[in-house]
């Protein structure tokens, strides 16, 4: 599960959806944010205009998102990619289509778009990445049979890309121990996490008498102690290296011709 996605999908639906629109092709008519003006008359202005639909805030559309379609869709409890997918769909061709498809491709009943306990349990038992290509490719293959495909599929068939890309990196992200997680960036998208240091080579007096084919596995499960590893190496190197020059000075002060006290 992943409630610290909405932010990161909520960007990439506002990149998508972009800024006032009312273009007379679109169904929807004037749009802001991706919010229609039916929408807006229904969620904050009755009586709301075009103009109304213009002036819309940021806030306004980023509340509508929350508890309309993110929340709508209980998007908090579904694994993560599954979350994202969900919405952006949900945003695009309405929350009920994005409802009913999640259970169509959990092999749940359609009639009901309301994500249950039983949706939970069949996202549970699913991999979620397997659900999200799923998802994306039933939703593509909706878009491509709407008469304003021509018009609207170019961009709607770069927006699925996107939304798959993004949610399957979130589902393989969620997939790591915790510990080997990366963090999520200001844009909700994961991260991946920097590799742990390579298993170093030490003598076998500074590991103890531990071989070095013990060593390894132990250095690859233990990322830290690859550190203190190294840090050991370099002080019996030190060491060594320290000994060799005070044997050095030594000979050459031994071989040098004494002073005459003539």
């Amino acid at each position: 599960m992943s409630r610290s996605t909405f932010d990161g999908a909520l960007s990439r639906v506002l990149a998508h959806e972009g800024g006032f629109t009312d273009d007379k092709r679109d169904p929807g008519g004037a749009t802001n944010f991706g919010i229609t003006i039916a929408d807006y008359r229904k969620y904050v202005k009755p009586d709301a205009t075009v103009a109304d639909v213009r002036a819309m805030r940021v806030e306004e559309a980023r509340a509508i998102y929350r508890a309309h379609y993110w929340d709508a869709l209980d998007c908090d409890a579904l694994p993560a990619g599954v979350d994202e997918s969900v919405f952006d769909y949900g945003v695009n061709s309405g929350v009920g289509r994005a409802g009913r498809v999640l259970r169509r491709v959990l092999g749940l009943p359609d009639d009901d778009w309301r994500v249950t306990a039983a949706v939970l349990a069949a996202c549970a038992r699913r991999e979620a990445a397997a659900v999200v290509r799923d998802i994306n490719d039933e939703r593509l293959r909706f878009l491509k049979s709407l008469r304003t495909w021509p018009v609207f599929g170019t961009g709607w068939q770069r927006r699925v890309a996107d939304v798959r890309a993004s949610s399957l990196a979130l589902a393989a992200a969620a997939l790591r121990p915790q510990e080997d997680r990366g963090t999520v960036g200001s844009d909700g998208a994961p991260r991946v996490p920097s590799p742990p240091p390579a298993p170093v080579a030490v003598a076998a007096g500074a590991a103890g008498g531990m071989g070095a084919g013990a060593l390894v596995p132990l250095v690859a499960a233990h990322p830290r102690l690859a550190v203190l590893l190294a840090a050991l190496a370099v002080a019996v190197a030190a060491a060594a290296a320290w000994r060799w020059l005070r044997r050095a000075r030594r000979i050459v002060a031994d071989s040098a011709p004494q002073a005459s006290m003539e």
